[in-house]
Order: structure tokens, then C-alpha cells, then sequence
């Protein structure tokens, strides 16, 4: 038993043997916005019409595109957020080496001012 616990979680939660959802980023909030979309689109459709058979190709539909678009828009997010950490670091490396040097960019901005009253 306590094999199959152990194999269970390092294999991690596949969606129809191809996406792990545990470790794809924004994939389980995806998932689960598509779900959403999907009861949201087919039962606003069964009730406004009452057709069975095409308020679920309509539900499917919905969730293909709530998916796909959270899907979309959270990697767009992360991706973002990733090049702005890199700069962030890229600028306190550049900060930490020329601390104290000729080139530090804060004792530019100290020169260029005009010290004490004239």
C-alpha cells in the first residue's frame, strides 16, 4: 500500500495521459475555469432554447474556449512577470558590482546636484 501512495504522487495527476496537471503551470486553474465556463454556456443555452443535444455541444464549445483563453492569458501572465524578475535581478547584480566604483549610478545623480546653498 505504501508503495503505490508514493508512486501515485511523484507520477502526479495526468488529463487523459497527456497533460500533468500537478506540475504544468496554470493548468489546473485553466481546467477548472473551463469547467466553469462550460456549465455557464450549456445551461444558459438549454434554458434559453431547451434543446438538450445542442446545449451540450454548446457547454463543449464553452469550455474549449474558457480553457483555452484562461489557458492563454495565465502563461501570458507568468511570462511576463518572468522578464520582469529577470531585470529586477539583472539590476541588482549590475547595483552590488559597481557599488562604490566610478560607475555607481546613485553617485552620478549626487554629483550632478548642486551641493549646499549659493
Amino acid at each position: 500500500m505504501a508503495g503505490e501512495d508514493g508512486e501515485t504522487q511523484t507520477k502526479g495527476l495526468r488529463l487523459l495521459g497527456i497533460l500533468d496537471v500537478q506540475n504544468t503551470p496554470c493548468a489546473r486553474e485553466a481546467i477548472l475555469h473551463g469547467a466553469g465556463g462550460s456549465v455557464a454556456a450549456g445551461l444558459l443555452y438549454f434554458l434559453a432554447t431547451s434543446r438538450v443535444k445542442r446545449s451540450f455541444d454548446v457547454g463543449f464549445a464553452g469550455f474549449m474556449v474558457t480553457t483555452l483563453g484562461s489557458w492563454f492569458y495565465c502563461r501570458m501572465n507568468n511570462a511576463k512577470l518572468r522578464v520582469q524578475q529577470r531585470l529586477i535581478q539583472e539590476g541588482i547584480k549590475n547595483k552590488v558590482a559597481y557599488e562604490g566604483t566610478v560607475m555607481d549610478p546613485t553617485k552620478k545623480g549626487k554629483a550632478e546636484a548642486p551641493s549646499g546653498p549659493s
